[in-house]
């Protein structure tokens, strides 16, 4: 295939509903990448897509030379397993595709959390690759440290992730299924807790390992500097483009009457807060990313830097302060399929890697064509 015939590239997003869905991308939070793509010369081919729409999506990608996509793992009852079939058959007959399933799986499950954690990024994680493991080792794991985290392996929004917490001290260290804990689910987003005994708390788990045994899960020290938010630093491969921070009810701190308690917090309020890649009060994260935690992911995941999404983000907490008081972060996610809202800088650095990718187109028409319905 000539450069001059490296034109259309699909844009496909997790549609809610395809008869409504508007005809190309203006209007939605995916409209300034597909302006960028037809700035350098693109064609740009919109894809709404939902599994019942799966045979159009297919016929729609056997025309294109490149597919961005835009669709989370789980979502109103759909996984992405009909789609990543269909991803990779395009992938095969010579398609570019990002991220290419095998990709997210490689780096876009709580999985790297436990793959990558010589990297130290991670804190004290752990996985359990079994009901009968989590329960033979997790109730040790919660006595010693009183609260941790459980994740499973694949989910968004905070689908799948547990905080478990000790309801009261217990002399010894002695804690069993019958042990009373705290428990809280990170999709609620608010300080909702139940009381239940751990045991019921495994049952509850044991879904996530899958009716044929392929799922995990992955166990991580809970950190109390949640109260101050989250760090999400987004990625167009190798490059970091920004940053955002994600705070609990009552920060910032100077617009907080009453500072959270970690006890209570856990889920994340979603709205964000962007910064540029050069903000000064993360200068030292963003060193300690470009020289270090993401080549070393790259290593750990078998993920080359060309390999990389042309957009992904890394998540973090703070840690426990140095005793010269700096900062440490703690990882807590990787998003490869479905990142938004992003920062400005982004789109112009994915049309850029796109480029990269496929080769600048040298001529033939621009603008957006919609899925045919």
């Amino acid at each position: 295939m000539t450069a001059a015939a490296r034109r259309r590239v699909a844009i496909v997003y997790r549609s809610r509903n395809v008869a409504r869905d508007p005809a190309d991308l203006s209007g939605t939070r995916l409209a300034p990448v597909a302006s960028a793509l037809e700035a350098r010369g693109f064609f740009v081919v919109a894809v709404a897509y939902r599994d019942e729409v799966a045979e159009m999506a297919r016929a729609a990608l056997a025309a294109v030379d490149g597919i961005l996509v835009w669709v989370d793992p789980i979502s109103d009852g759909e996984d992405r397993s009909v789609l990543d079939e269909l991803l990779r058959g395009a992938a095969e007959r010579g398609v570019w595709v990002s991220a290419h399933p095998d990709v997210v799986r490689r780096m876009g499950t709580k999985d790297v959390l436990y793959r990558t954690r010589a990297l130290g990024w991670s804190g004290d994680v752990h996985r359990y690759a079994s009901p009968g493991e989590l329960r033979a080792r997790f109730p040790g794991r919660l006595a010693s440290s009183g609260t941790r985290v459980l994740k499973q392996l694949r989910g968004n929004g905070g689908l799948g992730v547990w905080k478990v917490a000790l309801v009261t001290d217990r002399p010894g260290g002695t804690v069993d299924v019958d042990t009373p804990v705290r428990v809280q689910h990170a999709h609620v987003r608010d300080a909702t807790c139940e009381e239940l005994t751990l045991g019921a708390v495994l049952d509850r788990c044991a879904v996530y390992f899958g009716a044929d045994g392929s799922g995990a899960l992955i166990d991580q020290a809970f950190q109390p500097r949640v109260t101050e938010g989250l760090i999400r630093c987004y990625f167009v491969r190798d490059v970091l483009v920004g940053f955002s921070r994600q705070y609990p009810a009552g920060r910032p701190p100077d617009d907080a009457d009453v500072t959270p308690r970690p006890e209570t917090t856990f889920g994340l309020p979603s709205p964000k807060t962007m910064f540029a890649a050069d903000e000064p009060g993360l200068a030292a994260l963003r060193e300690k990313l470009e020289g270090d935690w993401v080549p070393g992911l790259a290593r750990a995941t078998g993920v080359g830097l060309a390999e990389l999404p042309v957009l992904w983000d890394a998540d973090f907490l703070l840690g426990e302060k140095t005793p010269s008081g700096d900062n440490t972060y703690v990882l807590c996610e990787v998003n490869v399929s479905s990142v938004t809202p992003f920062p400005d800088a982004a789109p112009a650095k994915i049309a850029g890697a796109v480029v990269d990718a496929l080769g600048a187109p040298k001529s033939g028409p621009q603008g957006v064509a919609e899925l045919p319905r």
